[in-house]
């Protein structure tokens, strides 16, 4: 099998996942389009380096972390003001998912970047701490002191509304 074919084979199992953790980070759709084809592009200039799909994997997700967080630092990505919105489709019996999904939406995008993309990696892509930090390119702790805070900010934002079923439960007071 050649580089290329490997390559298109990893691009094929791992984008949905990969979509999905760029949208939670970045909140828009054109955007994490944009900033996963940033990171599969660097992922590909790595490939000969990478010997496992894990470490594919895992370096894609570093690059899509660290990108999205300097886009945000430079501002590089700008809101665009649509004509027409599209019109929400309801789902019946769904209703509260969907209350329950923007709730915690809301509050997601209410938080610091690195905040979000600590959650995002740990919580919504079921990532190890240690998996979470290599992402992030930071330490375990700092992953922790992140998380914590992130879900702190959550509860204050979201106040008696937060349901612990939702939030997953740490301790909210880091001794170090």
């Amino acid at each position: 099998m050649t580089r290329r074919d490997e390559f298109a084979e990893f691009v094929t199992a791992r984008s949905p996942a990969l979509h999905r953790a760029a949208y939670l980070m970045v909140g828009d759709a054109a955007l994490a389009q944009d900033l996963v084809q940033e990171a599969l592009v660097k992922t590909y200039a790595a490939w000969p380096r990478l010997r496992a799909k894990q470490n594919a994997e895992a370096y894609c997700r570093k690059a899509i972390t660290t990108t999205a967080i300097t886009w945000f630092r430079r501002k590089s990505w700008q809101e665009r003001p649509m004509e027409r919105l599209p019109q929400p489709t309801d789902v019946p019996g769904h209703a509260d998912g969907v209350a329950q999904s923007q709730w915690l939406w809301d509050g997601l995008q209410q938080l610091p970047v690195r905040q979000r993309a600590a959650i995002v990696l740990r919580y919504y892509e079921d990532l190890t701490e240690a998996q979470t930090a290599e992402a992030m390119g930071c330490a375990v702790g700092t992953v922790k002191s992140q998380v914590s805070a992130g879900i702190a900010k959550l509860r204050e934002h979201l106040g008696d509304s937060a349901d612990d079923d939702l939030l997953p439960l740490t301790d909210l007071v880091v001794n170090r």
